[in-house]
């Protein structure tokens, strides 16, 4: 049940990404694409950074 949240985002930003692919050949709205993209590895980014944080004593 750990790597689920991860094998999850991993596999939202490869959608993100197949989407933009799809943007830059003008066949899906690059509007759409760009801040799907940038929301993914964003939210990936800071759940790795959010970890293994130390919350105190």
């Amino acid at each position: 049940m750990g790597k689920t949240p991860f094998i999850i985002m991993i596999l939202f930003i490869l959608f993100a990404f197949f989407l933009h692919l799809l943007a830059l050949l003008k066949i899906f709205p690059l509007l759409i694409s760009v801040p799907t993209l940038f929301i993914s590895i964003l939210i990936f980014l800071f759940y790795l950074n959010n970890r293994n944080r130390f919350k105190g004593f």
